[in-house]
C-alpha cells in the first residue's frame, strides 16, 4: 500500500533468520494464528476465535491504514536448495500504530518482536517521522508493554483497557 506518496518495501530484512514480506492478499496461513484465545486475547480483549471472514476483514483493514508486512523465519534448506520462509505471525506499521503479532507459537519469547520493532523505528526515521505511537495495549498484556517500554516507548495516555504509548525519534 501507498500512503501519502510513501512506498511500501517489498521486503524490509530483520538480520539472518528473520525479514518483513510486504503483504500480498493470503492470509489463509494465518487463520491457526487466531484460533489461540491466548493471541486473540492479548490482541482484541477477547476470547473468541475469529472465523475466515474476520481475519480477511482485519487484514484487509490493516493493509488499508498502514504498511502490512508478513514476518518470516528462514528455514533450514534441504540439499542445495535456498532455505525456505515460514510466515510465523504480522505487523502493520503506521505512524499512529504498530500492532506486532508472532503468532507461531513456536518462536514467541524469542526476541522476534523486539527485533521488528527496531527494524520499523528506523523505518520511522528514514521516513522523517519524529514521533511513533502504539494505539493501545492492554493492561494486562505485559509482554507487549515490557517489550515496548525497552524500544523506548513510554506510556502516553490512559485508555479505556490499558494505555496509549509514543516513542520521541
Amino acid at each position: 500500500m501507498s500512503i501519502a506518496g510513501i512506498v511500501q518495501p517489498d521486503i524490509l530484512p530483520v538480520d539472518s533468520e528473520l525479514r518483513l514480506r510486504k503483504y500480498d492478499g493470503n492470509c489463509d496461513f494465518a487463520y491457526d494464528w487466531y484460533q489461540d484465545i491466548e493471541t486473540v486475547w492479548m490482541i482484541d480483549g477477547v476470547k473468541e476465535r475469529y472465523d475466515r471472514d474476520k481475519l480477511e476483514r482485519m487484514y484487509r483493514y490493516l493493509d488499508e491504514h498502514g504498511e502490512l508486512y508478513w514476518i518470516e523465519a528462514s528455514q533450514p534448506a534441504k540439499g542445495g536448495e535456498q532455505n525456505a520462509w515460514l510466515p510465523i505471525g504480522d505487523v502493520t506499521f503506521w505512524q499512529e500504530d504498530m500492532p506486532i503479532v508472532v503468532g507461531d507459537l513456536r518462536y514467541r519469547g524469542r526476541g522476534v518482536g523486539t527485533k521488528v520493532g527496531k527494524v520499523l523505528i528506523e523505518r520511522g526515521k528514514s521516513l522523517g517521522y519524529t514521533w511513533l505511537m502504539i494505539g493501545e495495549i492492554y493492561e494486562y498484556n505485559t509482554v507487549s508493554r515490557k517489550m515496548f517500554t525497552n524500544l523506548g516507548f513510554f506510556p502516553y495516555q490512559k485508555t479505556e483497557n490499558g494505555s496509549s504509548y509514543r516513542l520521541e525519534l
